[in-house]
């Protein structure tokens, strides 16, 4: 049973997606005037079809008002000198969209699946939105697009936390169909290890498929990186190493943006990170100890057996967060001062130069070429991930660069894999 805090804290702004609840919202008008909840004793005057029905009308016809609303707002974003829209009006949270989103399609598709309209005691939930939210990304990047890079998360994407890619992963055999039909993918990870056996390690399944497949050409093959750290270290595939991959030297795939950043305002930045975190294990009492790398400081449990307390771990993040924006600026990147993320792992929390943003603009540039015109354009990105949530959630600054899908599990993500290849087939067909 959920508990009465439980139900409080996930309602706390950092634990928030705006856009979600505001649909939630105009969708549960429709669910109190249309559901039936007495139809389970009053069978006789109760017509469950025509209940379902009205609901799924109505449910539709908001998607559809949300979509119209959706183009005025790409519209506006096009035009700066143009009043804000109407739904960042109503969603000031609200960023910009790099496609369409066919929400009343979406929804139909999700209701066949879901039965949100037939439900009468619970209203349509977080989940059904987001996911109805994905499968309208989907059909963006497809149907009306076409996709040619997909970026993912490590944990709880591909896999369960802290475990690795195995060889049996349903998720390994739709990676490789992607990479069969050139489509370019990147897994862009908070994990910053600096050697390829510790990649190899967790992605032994999928890197050893690759290697020993016979669908895929030797180009094909090279359509797949590791950016690990965020944005600090990429591995490109490479069938004679000893780990199937091999290091890339910095200077051959940082942006020019990148570039810019300095060993000394990286080590100036660290160093805040750091001593806030020392202030947060002093302050907290927290069973951590302090982890500083070349390009990343956090804290890890004392014990690995010691679970730190979730509420902890996000205190550690905001407080982090704060210092840092105060302290250097890092969310200007106009005032060229180094971006960082700071994010809760699960068990830990780190500050990473840079974010995912970063890393998943190198896979557009390294697969499409130096320059706007070769790089691949956000409309033709997807990045899949789990953490999308304002704050302590490294996936959410991925949407500023390219279109995402938000997951909950490594079998979510074979779901959503499903729904892309049968969209990219229905648009071949």
């Amino acid at each position: 049973m959920t508990s009465r805090y439980r139900v409080e804290y996930a309602l706390k702004t950092h634990r928030r997606d705006q856009f979600i609840e505001w649909i939630k919202g105009l969708l549960a008008v429709p669910f109190v005037l249309y559901s039936q909840p007495t139809g389970v004793f009053d069978t006789n005057n109760f017509n469950m079809a025509q209940m379902s029905e009205e609901a799924h009308r109505r449910y539709a016809e908001i998607m559809r008002d949300i979509e119209v609303m959706i183009d005025d707002h790409i519209a506006n974003q096009l035009d700066a000198s143009r009043v804000p829209s109407k739904l960042k009006l109503l969603v000031p949270t609200i960023g910009n969209f790099f496609t369409r989103l066919p929400l009343e399609a979406a929804f139909k598709f999700q209701d066949r699946k879901r039965y949100i309209s037939s439900r009468r005691f619970v209203s349509p939930s977080f989940n059904d939105v987001r996911l109805i939210l994905n499968s309208a990304q989907l059909m963006a990047v497809t149907t009306h697009g076409t996709l040619r890079l997909a970026t993912f998360d490590g944990d709880v994407t591909l896999y369960d936390d802290g475990q690795s890619l195995e060889p049996s992963s349903p998720v390994i055999p739709r990676m490789i169909d992607l990479m069969r039909k050139n489509v370019k993918i990147g897994i862009v990870t908070a994990a910053g290890y600096t050697t390829a056996e510790r990649y190899y390690s967790r992605l032994h399944g999928l890197l050893d498929t690759i290697a020993s497949s016979t669908v895929l050409t030797p180009q094909q093959r090279q359509n797949i990186v590791i950016m690990g750290g965020e944005a600090n270290y990429m591995f490109e595939f490479n069938p004679s190493a000893t780990h199937l991959l091999s290091p890339v030297p910095r200077e051959r795939w940082l942006t020019a943006e990148m570039a810019t950043w300095s060993d000394s305002s990286i080590t100036a930045l660290l160093d805040v990170a750091e001593a806030a975190l020392r202030d947060c294990i002093k302050n907290l009492n927290l069973p951590a100890t302090l982890m500083r790398k070349d390009r990343a400081v956090g804290i890890i449990p004392s014990n690995p057996t010691v679970r730190i307390p979730r509420e902890s771990l996000e205190e550690t993040v905001l407080v982090v967060q704060k210092i840092l924006e105060l302290s250097v600026g890092g969310r200007d990147f106009d005032n060229k001062v180094v971006p960082f993320c700071a994010f809760n792992g699960g068990r830990d929390v780190f500050v990473d130069i840079g974010d995912k943003s970063w890393g998943v603009s190198v896979c557009q540039q390294w697969f499409g070429g130096d320059g706007a015109e070769k790089r691949i354009k956000p409309e033709q990105t997807l990045h899949v991930g789990d953490q999308f949530l304002s704050a302590g959630s490294n996936d959410f600054k991925a949407r500023s660069v390219s279109t995402t899908a938000w997951i909950a599990s490594p079998a979510e993500t074979v779901e959503l894999l499903d729904e892309l290849a049968d969209f990219m087939g229905k648009k071949l067909s």
